[in-house]
């Protein structure tokens, strides 16, 4: 006899909080999901077209180790006040922009600026900084600690995940570019996403799951799945938790840091000195910005020096990374 099916609120949830990672590598992953959790493509299909509407999921897609392809950085501005909707405006207008967030500093707007390579990286931040007449600080990353696993929803917190390789960066070749230009806005929500997919980057959908394997079995992909939204999910208070530690002891507060279960992200970048001195980073989300403030306690004491915790105000834009242009990526 068949199970009843989910009621939706709890398919809803299981649909978020579940498939985060090992999202179905088959031809037809909706069918897939459905069996798992005793409801039919239809139903799955539609719930994660609404969550997605609402804004409860950014996408259903890969996850990229830093520097694995193309380059990135985050980057802040220190803009006037009055000036901050149209600065956010010309920065969201760049395909290469996927986070910008106004932050509780000087420096208000922060975001991640993406790029096939290091000279088109730099070349969009010079845009920006002509654009808005303003001088971006550039912050690449150097080591990370602990990058997207994703969030569990029901503690809050980052989600355990297995070890994955680290990935070295790497040449990408012509069809390899093109694959990734398809994979960037997420997968389709159809009954066979990776065939569009396929026939998008030009070639079969075998081949095409074949290489998203191969990517997360080598650690190139860090997750494939849902990429939910933590401010439209009741994770209302985030901060972006920076430290000033003495370059010889950054990895072991790192690590100390990447460990406790509030801390969902977790990295040294390069200082830019003489405007920023800081060189740790670890975010936090929470339910109330209390709740925030009593992790980001915690962390100072674990780490043994002093913190500032950059609260978010507004999120301008938040996507998936964007390293290549479909019309560009042969």
């Amino acid at each position: 006899m068949n199970a009843p099916p989910l009621p939706r609120e709890q398919l809803e949830f299981r649909l978020l909080n579940e498939f985060q990672h090992d999202f179905p590598l088959d031809p037809a992953p909706f069918a897939t999901l459905a069996r798992q959790l005793d409801s039919d493509e239809a139903t799955v299909l539609a719930t994660l077209r609404r969550l997605q509407e609402t804004g409860a999921i950014s996408r259903i897609g890969a996850v990229f180790a830093p520097r694995s392809v193309g380059e990135s950085t985050l980057a802040a501005l220190a803009v006037p006040p009055e000036r901050l909707d149209t600065v956010a405006a010309l920065i969201n207008a760049h395909a290469g922009v996927n986070h910008n967030y106004e932050r509780e500093h000087r420096y208000n707007l922060w975001f991640v600026a993406t790029a096939a390579d290091a000279s088109a990286l730099d070349a969009l931040l010079a845009e920006i900084r002509d654009e808005t007449g303003l001088q971006p600080i550039a912050l690449p990353l150097i080591e990370e600690y602990h990058i997207d696993l994703g969030f569990d929803l029901l503690h809050g917190g980052k989600k355990s995940a297995p070890p994955t390789r680290s990935c070295l960066p790497r040449e990408t070749s012509a069809t390899d570019r093109r694959l990734i230009a398809a994979l960037q806005p997420g997968l389709p929500l159809v009954s066979r996403p990776y065939a569009c997919l396929a026939a998008s980057a030009g070639i079969e959908e075998a081949a095409l799951l074949a290489r998203l394997r191969e990517w997360l079995d080598e650690g190139c992909i860090k997750r494939f799945g849902v990429v939910v939204r933590h401010h439209e999910l009741g994770f209302r208070a985030n901060a972006m938790v920076v430290f000033d530690v003495p370059d010889a002891e950054v990895a072991g507060i790192g690590r100390r840091l990447a460990r406790e279960p509030e801390v969902t992200l977790c990295y040294r970048r390069a200082r830019h000195l003489p405007e920023w001195s800081a060189n740790l980073y670890c975010m936090v989300h929470g339910r109330s910005r209390a709740e925030v403030e009593e992790v980001v306690q915690r962390l100072r004491t674990i780490a043994g020096y002093p913190a500032q915790a950059l609260f978010s105000r507004r999120r301008f834009k938040q996507c998936g990374a964007r390293y290549f242009d479909a019309a560009a990526a042969g």
